[in-house]
């Protein structure tokens, strides 16, 4: 797993292999598998109930489909685009469908996206990607019970990079021809804002011969970008929370309106698998997020 500006340094269906998931849980994302970690969270949600759309197509490239999980009977609902983390090398839609189904059950329509992988493909195509399919996302909004102007973008680690940029940057919606006012939030968790990757391992996801200040979305901070909930997690090790503290004060400093909330014992993988309706336990992420859209949505 490689680091993102940090210092070099009982109910019958939550049950696996008859133990509850819980008991499971722990030990398995305390590990910092990601992928062993969404398999087992996968296998403790259904999606009964839900109108789930697969493989929704946004664009020209294979990866470029996401799965729209939303409530039934719902109308005008908050919209969410989620994007994964996987230092823009790795990850995808399947193993994030338990952001999806929780979201989908807290009452909004969801949308989980592939992108375009590094190092084949660099900054700025997997922010291209997010505004691309927010862009068909808000098409296809009215269709599913979603609210076409009620729009939320969410990213977790390198997902929260491509969520703030795809937004703050006033280039990426423009181009896509999303209408700036129709996203009403931004929520960033753990996610790697305002580092020099060139010092890092990542640094092949990004253009050879660029900087910080070209690249960095806490360099791009739009005046009237929406307001954001970036979350931190307090034993991160991969993602340094100086990250957060550089992405709030620019945001600050634009004048837009910010929470920044450091999740105590958390950790990279766990405040995302806190989303999770069965690991809510873990810590506050997913009340947050859903505090966060209840405050923002459009009424």
């Amino acid at each position: 797993m490689s680091r993102h500006g940090s210092t070099p340094k009982r109910s019958r269906r939550r049950t696996l292999w008859g133990l509850p998931l819980t008991l499971l849980a722990v030990p398995l994302l305390a590990a910092c598998s990601p992928q062993g970690a969404q398999t087992t969270l996968n296998r403790a949600i259904s999606t009964s109930g839900l109108n789930v759309t697969t493989n929704v197509r946004y664009g020209p490239d294979a990866r470029n489909v996401m799965d729209i999980y939303a409530p039934q009977n719902a109308k005008g609902a908050p919209t969410v685009l989620f994007i994964h983390g996987g230092s823009w090398e790795a990850g995808d839609k399947e193993g994030h469908r338990f952001v999806g189904e929780s979201l989908a059950r807290a009452g909004y329509v969801t949308a989980v996206m592939n992108y375009r992988l590094a190092p084949a493909n660099r900054y700025p195509s997997y922010v291209q990607d997010a505004a691309a399919a927010l862009k068909v996302l808000r098409e296809r909004a009215p269709g599913v019970g979603g609210g076409p102007d009620n729009l939320f973008v969410m990213g977790h680690s390198a997902g929260g990079f491509n969520a703030v940029e795809t937004v703050d940057n006033e280039r990426w919606l423009r181009e896509a021809g999303v209408p700036v006012a129709s996203v009403r939030g931004v929520i960033g968790i753990a996610g790697p804002y305002s580092y020099d990757f060139r010092n890092f391992s990542s640094a092949k996801a990004f253009p050879q011969g660029g900087t910080p200040d070209e690249i960095m979305p806490d360099r791009h901070v739009r005046r009237d970008a929406p307001p954001h909930l970036l979350l931190v997690a307090e034993n991160d090790t991969v993602v340094y929370p100086q990250n957060a503290l550089n992405m709030e004060a620019a945001l600050k400093r634009a004048g837009v309106p910010v929470t920044r909330t450091v999740l105590p014992k958390l950790n990279h993988i766990t405040i995302m698998a806190a989303v999770a309706r069965p690991l809510t336990f873990l810590g506050p992420t997913r009340q947050l997020v859903i505090d966060f859209i209840e405050a923002h949505r459009r009424r």
